[in-house]
């Protein structure tokens, strides 16, 4: 008989960031579950996993369980969209609290979420995995309806630990902090820790590219690109420091926003990264004025294989076919969506050293 292994299937995959570090940590990735059809080149050309198109909320177990290996450990990872609950949504919900409109817009958003989080619990109740795990933003944790999720996971007899983690102490080069949860049959599942010696720097991801101009794209990588800069907004990175803000600017270069007193708590837009870590990579890194997503030294916003290599995706990962459009809008949302890989590799060794620890696995 074949030793035990642990076989998983990926909800809410995208283009594959978690399901690719899963397999580096030694799990056999068997499938992943996107609505967006469009993913499928990306996480079927890099990962040896089916891509499942379909909304999850539909799914009973019947769809899954035959894509668990036979006789392994079966794992049912995830991360639900997670925009409205993330800082940045905060903060944009208070800032819009008196606009009718935009207040509908976010509160229909969040609970779309909400049953996507109640979709994935149910599917855990229905299939039975003998392991969880799901990755998510930090003010998630602070609803009822994590909690509920939680105590359902309980209820059911798993052993559920969750933890806040810095993921540059995963060999992210990122100012990024997740939560991460994890469920077992077996006990409680403590992350991994950190072997790093130090951390890696945005330096060592992306400082060998090739340069490009604001609006160019490198010939030999079309993911090599940087959008366009009006000629207001390429003076603005001029007159921009590496780690620095709009606070740095003449008076001449600031806009409105600025000089408002709701807009100067927002410091990191239009600024740049530094050599030693980015900000948290988010579905708009393509765009200079919406965070600290200027280049650390080259007069443009980071281009989408750089924002690939701050989430930690191999420089060899493929997201689109050859004759197919890149457009920022879907790269960036695809790339800002991700799971790092590295922190994906970390959430899968957490749980193969859990299983080994409690002799489960040799």
């Amino acid at each position: 008989m074949n030793k035990p292994t642990i076989s998983a299937v990926d909800l809410f995959c995208g283009v594959g960031g978690l399901t690719h570090g899963l397999a580096k940590a030694g799990i056999d990735v068997r499938a992943g579950v996107d609505i967006e059809g469009d993913c499928r080149f990306a996480y079927e050309s890099n990962n040896s996993a089916k891509f499942i198109e379909g909304d999850v909320a539909s799914f009973s177990s019947s769809d899954l369980v035959g894509y668990f290996t036979p006789q392994s450990f079966r794992l049912l990872a995830g991360c639900a969209p997670c925009q409205p609950f993330s800082s940045y949504s905060n903060r944009y919900r208070k800032s819009t609290a008196n606009v009718k409109h935009a207040t509908r817009s976010r509160l229909d958003a969040e609970s779309e979420n909400w049953k996507l989080l109640r979709s994935f619990l149910r599917l855990v109740l229905e299939v039975k995995p003998e392991l969880v795990t799901m990755e998510n933003v930090v003010p998630l944790q602070a609803h009822s309806e994590f909690t509920d999720f939680v105590n359902g996971l309980t209820a059911a007899g798993y052993c559920v630990t969750h933890h806040i983690v810095r993921c540059a102490d995963y060999g992210v080069p990122q100012k990024r902090r997740r939560l991460v949860l994890f469920a077992s049959k077996y006990g409680p599942v403590a992350m991994t820790k950190s072997e790093l010696s130090r951390r890696s720097t945005v330096e060592e991801w992306i400082g060998k590219l090739p340069k490009i101009e604001a609006g160019e794209i490198y010939r030999k990588d079309p993911l090599h690109r940087s959008g366009g800069l009006t000629e207001k907004n390429l003076k603005r990175i001029r007159a921009s420091l590496p780690g620095g803000t709009w606070r740095d600017w003449d008076e001449d270069l600031l806009s409105d926003c600025h000089k408002e007193s709701k807009g100067k708590s927002f410091s990191p837009v239009y600024g740049r990264m530094d050599w030693e870590k980015a900000p948290t990579i988010t579905t708009q890194f393509f765009t200079y004025g919406t965070g600290r997503f200027g280049h650390p030294v080259q007069d443009r916003a980071i281009s989408l294989r750089e924002g690939a290599l701050l989430q930690t995706f191999p420089r060899n990962y493929k997201f689109v076919k050859k004759s197919e459009e890149i457009t920022f809008a879907k790269l960036g949302r695809w790339i800002g969506n991700a799971v790092p890989v590295n922190l994906g590799q970390a959430i899968g060794q957490s749980l193969v050293e859990h299983l080994r620890d409690s002799k489960r696995l040799s």
